[in-house]
């Protein structure tokens, strides 16, 4: 399979209606992980139980993250790129 080494193109999931790229800077514990969203303001984002113990989330990981209607300093993660999905959306001008 040539989509998954360097310089092939592979189609990536994208953000939906209220869904934002963020970048995980720090792990708190409690399936909770502090985030920086691409519209510059920092979250505590949740891990969501479909997700935990099936994919793994780390520091300076890319992830798509949804913010809450009634508390904009909080998120749900829905999505985590693997790094070379990153490294892509970074050459495309995605994210920073």
């Amino acid at each position: 399979m040539s989509d998954d080494g360097e310089g092939g193109r592979k189609n990536l999931r994208m953000p939906e209606d209220d869904e934002v790229f963020a970048t995980v800077t720090n792990m708190l514990g409690a399936n909770r992980v502090k985030v920086r969203c691409a519209d510059g303001q920092e979250r505590t984002a949740r891990i969501p139980g479909k997700m935990q113990k099936r994919i793994w989330i780390r520091e300076d990981d890319v992830v798509l993250v949804e913010p809450w209607d009634w508390q904009d300093e909080k998120a749900d993660i829905t999505w985590r790129y693997e790094k070379s999905e990153a490294d892509q959306l970074r050459r495309e001008g995605h994210i920073q």
